[in-house]
């Protein structure tokens, strides 16, 4: 495979302390880790939404941590998708002009894309979610699982390299929890990388790859073998997760 994604020395205030790895394109990592380990800072500095003290992030061969704010948005809007726990929707839209906003407006005042063409496209990933029937329905109109694949359309709008998700499952029952972590496994099995916190061992099971962060610092790292089944995964994780005191 080939690299997508390193990470060296990246440190922040007193939070994030030397922070170093390298991730595959196509992989699937999970940060686990106590509250206040500093699990979401370090997705934050990783993907430029937040700027480190020290280090450098670097997807492929551009240098994330050297750019410009006006640079990094434009890579996070181009390269980079992403899916939180809280899900960040404009009720004043329906489901699909939400999906569409970011792809409009990456497309603004280009001659490429047309809206309709980039409605054919949100409507076909709608249909890949299985929510094909929502594109007008208000945010208000939908279950949570539903409107987290909403989210997880909207992030796939401009073919991102690789999807950044902080706890996209931690508000939803565990039903729609395992909906939309199909989705992203489906995303992953695609191609596309993905890096995502959690706190639930069920979710990081599903990951090539889960780092331990504790006090700013990465304290262990476990490999998963996807082919073995889900129930085995699962209790490797958790017995995993005790070594390292969770």
């Amino acid at each position: 495979m080939d690299t997508l994604l390193t990470v060296t020395n990246l440190s922040k205030e007193k939070i994030l302390h030397g922070i170093s790895f390298i991730m595959e394109q196509g992989e699937m990592v999970a940060v686990m880790g106590p509250s206040g380990s500093g699990k979401s800072t370090l997705l934050y500095n990783v993907s430029g939404m937040d700027q480190p003290d020290s280090g450098a992030v670097w997807l492929k061969d551009t240098e994330v941590t050297s750019l410009s704010e006006d640079e990094k948005a434009e890579l996070r809007l181009n390269r980079m998708g992403f899916v939180f726990q809280q899900m960040n929707m404009m009720a004043n839209l329906n489901i699909l002009d939400n999906i569409l906003l970011p792809a409009i407006h990456a497309n603004k005042g280009k001659d490429g894309k047309k809206k309709a063409q980039l409605a054919a496209k949100a409507k076909k990933l709608m249909k890949k979610m299985s929510i094909s029937e929502l594109e007008k329905r208000k945010i208000t109109e939908v279950s949570g699982g539903q409107l987290q694949r909403a989210c997880i359309c909207r992030s796939m709008m401009n073919d991102p390299e690789i999807l950044f998700a902080d706890e996209p499952t931690g508000a939803l029952n565990q039903s729609a929890a395992e909906e939309v972590m199909a989705e992203l496994t489906k995303l992953n099995r695609e191609g596309t990388a993905v890096l995502l916190v959690t706190h639930d061992s069920r979710v990081a099971s599903q990951c090539n790859r889960i780092f331990y962060l504790l006090d700013g610092h990465i304290r262990g790292e476990l490999s998963l073998n996807q082919t073995i089944d889900a129930k085995h995964r699962e209790d490797k994780v958790n017995q995993w997760l005790g070594e390292m005191g969770w």
